[in-house]
């Protein structure tokens, strides 16, 4: 089990579950020190006290809140710890929804949650398999690092998962991208959907999902370590500067992912058509009063015509 970072319990109803915190991903990207270019010494960055004009331990540091210029507020780990707010060392549930009802955009780090002693062994898995069964997720809120927070409870591989979730006024509208509208054709559709189909997967493992930027990096300093010649990146297919025929496009890639993914997938790919727009009640009644005028303007002509002819028809003789 990774190290705790928090502990609490989930506050469910009138049941109390004590949980342990542990982060439930790992960063491995290769990190790098920042050095003094003429001699390649470190560079450090050292914490400064301005009134006594000496560097300052660790030890000595406490976080303020700056009031005004003159006034600062220490604030202490302890008065984090008792803020007056039943989050501060409990995992609120409000409420649960479907997973599907949550916009991605919204869900942030994962947690693993494990039960703290024996005593929240029970409500735990009672916890986990009703959140199992029902299908859905909890919704609670939560504070941690000088923030209150909203987020998710979910079972993965029986354990009990807390997502950290952005509230909803840290998501900007998407009205500001406003991108341009494009006219495209059914055919054209169709053909996206089939692309869609032939690379779809149930997982998201093998080749195409390793980090390749990683391992790029790695043989840069592997080269630069023993004096080799840099690794050169390919080059990009260029375009030729032709206008780019989409469908052709389409096709093309389409028959690139059946060979690469061994042929058909022996699925069809499912194309739903767009919903008509529906005739305005005005438009249908301005559609059925012309069909009348024309009809009526019909009936006129034909009855003239047959007063005219009637006129030219010569008298019978005495």
């Amino acid at each position: 089990m990774p190290r705790s970072i928090w502990s609490g319990a989930i506050s469910f109803g009138l049941v109390t579950v004590p949980v342990h915190v542990a982060s439930a991903t790992e960063d491995h990207s290769v990190r790098f020190h920042q050095y003094h270019v003429e001699d390649m010494a470190r560079v450090r960055v050292r914490k400064y006290c301005e009134v006594e004009d000496r560097e300052v331990r660790s030890d000595e540091i406490a976080k303020g809140y700056e009031l005004t210029k003159t006034q600062v507020i220490p604030i202490t780990d302890e008065d984090l710890r008792n803020l007056p707010l039943p989050t501060a060392k409990a995992l609120e549930i409000h409420g649960f929804v479907p997973w599907e009802s949550i916009d991605a955009l919204r869900i942030g780090e994962g947690y693993y949650l494990q039960p703290d002693g024996p005593v929240a062994v029970r409500p735990y898995e009672l916890l986990r398999q009703a959140l199992e069964r029902s299908a859905r997720v909890a919704v609670t809120k939560f504070a941690w690092s000088g923030r209150e927070r909203l987020g998710l409870l979910r079972v993965r591989d029986d354990v009990i998962v807390l997502h950290a979730m952005r509230w909803p006024d840290e998501v900007r509208d998407p009205a500001g991208v406003n991108p341009p509208m494009a006219d495209v054709s059914d055919a054209e559709i169709e053909e996206a959907v089939m692309l869609i189909e032939r690379m779809s997967t149930d997982r998201l493992e093998g080749p195409d999902f390793v980090d390749h930027y990683t391992e790029a990096l790695e043989k840069v300093i592997e080269a630069k370590r023993e004096d080799r010649e840099l690794p050169q990146a390919p080059d990009p297919e260029k375009s030729a500067g032709k206008v780019l025929d989409l469908m052709a496009a389409l096709q093309e890639s389409v028959d690139k992912a059946k060979a690469t993914r061994g042929g058909d997938t022996g699925t069809e790919a499912e194309v739903y058509e767009m919903p008509a727009k529906k005739k305005t009640a005005k438009a249908s009644a301005k559609k059925t009063t012309a069909k009348k005028t024309t009809a009526t303007k019909k009936t006129a002509a034909k009855k003239a015509t047959a007063r005219k002819a009637a006129a030219r028809k010569p008298g019978r003789s005495a």
